[in-house]
């Protein structure tokens, strides 16, 4: 790393959102311990992966973690090299909005010139570099003025569980600024999830991009954000801000106010109103994982299509993702005749799902919930 480098990171922070719940990714994903605390596709778990990612252009002093209650211990267990006073967790969970006024507050009480990133805990990014390239970029152009820059991702298919920002120019380079290697478009609107026809239409104009939910900007842009369209957070961003270097204080605020402040996302509450959007053209590879059968994407499939993690035989079995999480007393995994199906097992229960219904998963953790018998399942 350059001195100059160097000397920007200093002033670099990242807020690494991890409070999800990752109900659709039950049996193996619960309450103590969601999709972001797993290790589903190798040796470390998405939240992890997110921190290693961000290592190199970000110290591990300027690196904050929000997540929740049940989530805490886990969380210090898996980021020994990150601080403890910076691994939060909110009394309850209000939504990104509230989420990212809490950063700005972590943020500004260590310094008011900083610049932060806010990232999910739960993405897969393969291609890292790529990834920190454009990230980096952002960061830079984050810093020059009032740019509040989201990664927008190039759609590879029509798809409806995600929203999406419509691009308009890209941006020249500023005056005396070599151009980066990053292109930046100026953000037109932004669009909730859509149908599938308008997906495809979406696609193909080439104007789209994916909303990730990752945001760069430096603290006076979002604080001045936050003034102008949510009064409310603003107030209470100040006085978080006052108390944010001291945890045991900064708790004892969360714990009465969080509560009752407004539960809205943060592209409600802000980005769908900003007027200074920019939006960093993510080329990486880039999955969210939504539900068990996007797994299939990052596991080799058989000649059938099945994708196995398990000791797994079958008959005529065609595009099943099956998933062996048990700890003990492993198993084969037989089927027969079983098509476009989930089967996950784990040491205290099993999920027999059809593809298409995956997302329903959630519905099924809520019925779990209200069962006196098996909410210690949830």
């Amino acid at each position: 790393m350059s001195a100059k480098a160097k000397s920007d990171s200093k002033n670099r922070y990242v807020i690494i959102m991890a409070g999800g719940r990752g109900e659709r990714f039950w049996p193996l994903s619960r309450e103590k311990m969601p999709k972001q605390l797993l290790a589903l596709l190798g040796k470390k778990s998405f939240l992890q992966e997110a921190v290693e990612r961000v290592l190199p252009l970000v110290p591990a002093k300027n690196i904050f973690v929000i997540t929740n209650e049940a989530q805490l211990g886990e969380v210090r267990k898996q980021l020994p090299k990150i601080p403890k006073g910076n691994l939060i967790a909110e009394p309850v969970g209000r939504d990104t909005c509230a989420a990212v006024t809490l950063g700005a507050a972590l943020v500004g009480a260590r310094s008011t010139t900083g610049v932060m990133a806010v990232l999910p805990a739960d993405h897969v990014i393969p291609d890292v570099k790529k990834f920190q390239q454009i990230l980096g970029d952002a960061f830079d152009l984050a810093s020059r003025g009032q740019a509040i820059v989201t990664i927008g991702i190039k759609p590879t298919e029509p798809a409806t569980g995600y929203g999406y920002i419509r691009v308009g120019n890209e941006l020249p380079a500023p005056v005396g600024v070599k151009k980066t290697k990053t292109t930046f478009f100026k953000a037109e609107q932004f669009v909730e999830k859509p149908n599938f026809e308008r997906a495809l239409e979406y696609l193909n104009s080439g104007q789209y991009r994916w909303n990730a939910g990752m945001f760069v900007w430096s603290f006076v842009t979002v604080t001045n954000g936050l003034e102008k369209h949510q009064p409310e957070m603003f107030a209470a961003c100040q006085r978080w801000f006052k108390v944010a270097n001291n945890p045991a204080k900064l708790a004892k605020v969360l714990a009465k106010e969080y509560p009752v402040i407004k539960k809205v996302s943060i592209d409600y509450a802000l980005m769908e109103h900003a007027q200074n959007v920019i939006v960093a053209d993510g080329t990486f590879e880039w999955d969210d994982l939504g539900a068990w059968p996007a797994l299939a994407r990052h596991l080799k499939p058989d000649a059938e299509g099945n994708c196995a993690v398990a000791d797994f035989i079958h008959v005529d079995g065609a595009r099943n993702i099956i998933y062996d999480a048990r700890t003990k007393n492993r198993t084969p995994i037989a089927v027969v005749g079983l098509r476009d199906s989930i089967l996950v097992q784990t040491d205290d229960a099993v999920l027999l799902a059809h593809k298409s219904q995956a997302q329903k998963v959630k519905e099924l953790v809520k019925k779990l919930a209200e069962d006196g018998r098996l909410k210690k399942l949830v």
